[in-house]
């Protein structure tokens, strides 16, 4: 069918072109016939279109306008009502290319202008005859001018001829001109930049060194249009050869720990790029093969390859290829997470193109990295030979591993994994590595597995990849979760962890009162020795007795076994109460919560308690001493009234003192162990109830031992009131000691009175004759007037005694009491608070 409308419409060009002839020369000679038709074939073939848009409102719209301006208003009104009627009519039989009508008609007016204006119609086909009712339109609203339509009545489009075929010859002329301004044709040059763009020498596109790129050789004749484009398109070649050398040098140097899994990886992704780059560049070579038509030819149906059409077809390449140089720049010095994070910069980018390709690359680059992500978070395992994963682990003993262990390495982080999902991942790890090492527990495989079903992500190597954050966070949090909860019931449950705490509590602490007591009680007379003197086995085994008799007897065996005796390093003038102290044998994997720094403090929470108590039992020992009693009583009447006098005053200093020091030292006692220790305890029991993985028990606990330190005058701010303090029970100590001597002398007194009174009756018998021994003067009367006047000077100094202790230690309790209220801790405020309850140390410092 096709072949037969062609053969007609042959037919009809054929008759048009002889007829057109005919009226010029009834007879046309044959060649000239011949070369008209070839030029009507040449016009009716072509291809050019009009460079303006194809809108036929517009175009009826500057029809109207030129009929507006010309005077002919009647003539636009007249073509304003043919116009509508010629758009409104659509469907069979009406013409679809409306604007190329309208077009066609608006060129034929103004070719009818420029003929009446004196053009040549000699070079132009000659017009066909047509009648007046053959015409679509009226030459009026063609030209809008009654003397033009006499000489256009005929009006058809007048096509130039070229009897001379000048266009041809113009062509021919260009062509050689070409030729002798280029000495390579571009078929050479398109094949030297497809070279180039492989990284290979060609013909005459060479890598300069100098210019560190590939150029077209100075030597070669080409015009500067020429040599620009084929500049340009080597950049392309530039690039290649980096990106290239930078996989070469990588894959050389693997498995050096410079490249790593996460470079190899980069490096098999910019691989891949580059065969899809060869495969581009192959179709290429093919269509180079063909030769570049003329511009004379027809060549719109070839498939040749120009430089222009290069450049167009190395637009997208030349994007990748710049994108992968800048990459290897940037990662020629990083490796592992922190090469990641550095692509991951460049992939926010607005363009699409640029968007899609660094997602597929940093898929391919960040895979080792999230498959080390997954092996440390559900395996436990550390799978980093390179050194490039944002966890790092050392070699460390097993009470250190949970808080040496492992670390995160801050370079190797990369930016599309938070700081928060970092903390979990490497909690989650190292929950599963302190489980298998130091709790020889495998339940968290039954933990990981339940958190995988949770999080509904697959175990298998490459199920998580760069672009799943939420994949990533979801197992994470599974993962976390189901672990710490099993290793928190492990601590609990199988190492009782609160138990031991409490034990702490209750014997290094000193809050089991009745075995506290009797501690003392027995270990009180050995610990009075100098400290090089006392056998450790002998204290450990006064400790067992104090267990025995008091209700720690009926706590855990595997408690009492951690209890022990310690001696302190000490001096050749130190005593047993200056060293004495207790330890608790933490063991795996209890120590990661007991390490020896945390032993160390409780240790010297341990002496400030223990001095506090030894201070309250010196002050009870003193008590029971100074009690009245038939002792005391017995005295006072065999002495002198002015001795007796002074015996009394001597006592009530001695009491009253006691009395000062008894009140300071119970309420500071009830401070510490009701304010300090069992509220912070509170506090620490509910954070453990609360406590959701390792790092929070370890938190608390840090927490409860520093409220205990700071609140008992032990820490770094308050070192002055700690020391005030020690001076103040050293002095109480050595009140004991001047009541103790105090009493021995009334014992002494005591014992002599009553000698002399037992030789005053023997001596008063009745006899037949008076003894004169009797009588003022004798040897017993100047007996007891030295025994009263001993008594008199050993109460004298007493007093003088307690009466400079008095005064001594109401100076250091004021000033202890000064410090006080200066203290940043409101809980020693609250000590004041209770030592001056009635404000009886505010007056009297007011009255001096």
């Amino acid at each position: 069918m096709e072949e037969e409308d062609q053969r007609k419409v042959t037919d009809l060009v054929i008759e048009l072109v002889r007829r057109l002839l005919s009226q010029q020369d009834p007879t046309p000679n044959t060649p000239h016939f011949s070369q008209s038709l070839r030029y009507a074939f040449r016009i009716l073939s072509s291809r050019l279109t009009p460079s303006v848009s194809p809108d036929a409102d517009a175009v009826a719209e500057s029809i109207k306008r030129c009929l507006a301006t010309q005077g002919n208003s009647s003539d636009a009104l007249t073509f304003a009502d043919l116009y509508t009627k010629f758009a409104s009519k659509n469907g069979t039989g009406s013409v679809n290319n409306k604007w190329a009508v309208l077009y066609l008609l608006k060129i034929i007016s103004e070719d009818r202008k420029n003929a009446i204006n004196g053009i040549d119609s000699s070079v132009f086909l000659p017009n066909l005859g047509l009648n007046d009712d053959e015409a679509v339109i009226d030459s009026r609203v063609l030209n809008g001018k009654e003397n033009r339509d006499k000489a256009w009545k005929n009006g058809v489009l007048l096509v130039s001829k070229d009897p001379e075929n000048l266009r041809e010859i113009s062509f021919r002329e260009f062509r050689n001109l070409v030729k002798d301004e280029n000495e390579v044709t571009e078929e050479v040059l398109v094949r030297d930049v497809l070279y180039a763009c492989q990284g290979i020498d060609g013909k005459y596109v060479k890598f300069d060194s100098d210019l560190d790129g590939y150029a077209l050789s100075d030597l070669v004749s080409v015009p500067r249009a020429t040599r620009t484009i084929v500049w340009k398109l080597c950049e392309l070649g530039w690039l290649f050869r980096k990106v290239k050398g930078y996989i070469s040098e990588s894959m050389d140097s693997f498995p050096a720990e410079d490249v790593g899994t996460v470079g190899q990886a980069f490096c098999a992704a910019l691989q891949d790029e580059l065969l899809e780059y060869y495969k581009l560049l192959a179709v290429l070579e093919a269509q180079s093969m063909n030769p570049i038509p003329l511009v004379s030819e027809n060549a719109s149906s070839g498939h040749y390859l120009s430089l222009r059409r290069l450049s167009v077809w190395f637009a997208e390449p030349m994007v990748k290829m710049r994108l992968m140089a800048v990459l290897v720049d940037k990662c020629k010095a990083l490796r592992g997470g922190a090469m990641a994070g550095a692509i991951h910069l460049h992939a926010q980018h607005g363009d699409p193109l640029v968007h899609d390709f660094m997602r597929r690359l940093l898929r391919r680059v960040c895979s080792p990295l999230f498959e080390m992500v997954r092996s440390w978070v559900l395996e436990g395992e550390l799978e980093d030979i390179f050194a490039e994963f944002f966890i790092v682990g050392q070699p460390v003993k097993a009470e250190s591993l949970w808080r040496e262990g492992y670390r995160l390495h801050a370079g190797m982080l990369p930016l599309f994994i938070s700081q928060s999902i970092a903390q979990r991942i490497l909690r989650t790890g190292k929950s599963i590595n302190f489980l298998r090492v130091c709790c020889d527990d495998r339940g968290w495989a039954d933990a990981t597995t339940e958190a995988v079903t949770a999080a509904g992500v697959t175990t298998r190597r490459g199920g998580l990849g760069y672009g799943e954050t939420d994949a990533l966070e979801s197992l994470v949090m599974e993962a976390a979760k189901r672990i710490d909860k099993h290793l928190l019931d492990v601590i609990y449950k199988r190492y009782k962890f609160k138990e031991h705490c409490l034990a702490i509590k209750r014997y290094l602490l000193l809050g089991q009162g009745d075995f506290v007591q009797y501690l003392m009680d027995v270990v009180g007379p050995e610990l009075s020795e100098p400290a090089n003197t006392i056998s450790s086995f002998k204290l450990s085994g006064l400790l067992e007795s104090a267990i025995r008799s008091s209700n720690a007897q009926y706590d855990d065996p595997d408690i009492l076994d951690r209890l022990r005796v310690k001696m302190m390093p000490h001096g050749t003038s130190d005593r047993g109460w200056d060293v004495f102290s207790l330890e608790y044998d933490a063991r795996v994997p209890l120590d990661t919560v007991f390490t020896e720094s945390v032993m160390t403090r409780y240790l010297r929470i341990f002496n400030f308690l223990w001095k506090l108590r030894r201070v309250e039992h010196a002050l009870i020992g003193a008590w029971k001493t100074m009690k009245p009693n038939c002792i005391t009583s017995h005295v006072y009447t065999k002495l002198q009234r002015t001795v007796k006098m002074q015996l009394l005053s001597t006592l009530r200093r001695c009491q009253v003192l006691w009395d000062e020091m008894n009140h300071f030292v119970t309420n500071l006692q009830y401070y510490i162990m009701f304010e300090v220790l069992e509220v912070s305890w509170s506090n620490f029991s509910n954070e453990m109830e609360v406590a959701k993985d390792l790092d929070d028990l370890l938190a608390a606990h840090e927490k409860y031992l520093h409220s205990i330190v700071e609140k008992s005058l032990l820490g770094e701010r308050s070192q002055t009131l700690y020391k005030s303090l020690f001076v103040l029970f050293d002095l109480i100590l050595q009140f004991r000691s001047h009541a103790d001597r105090l009493y021995e002398g009334i014992h002494e007194l005591q014992a002599r009175t009553v000698e002399s009174s037992s030789n005053s009756l023997d001596k008063n018998k009745p006899t037949q004759t008076k003894d004169k021994s009797s009588e003022p003067g004798s040897w017993i009367s100047e007996g007891r007037k030295a025994l009263t006047q001993r008594a008199s000077e050993f109460l004298q100094n007493m007093g003088q005694d307690l009466d400079a202790l008095a005064t001594e230690y109401k100076s250091l309790l004021e000033g202890f009491l000064a410090l006080l209220p200066v203290q940043q801790h409101i809980d020693l405020k609250f000590l004041l608070f209770r030592l001056d309850f009635t404000e009886f140390y505010t007056r009297q410092h007011a009255t001096v």
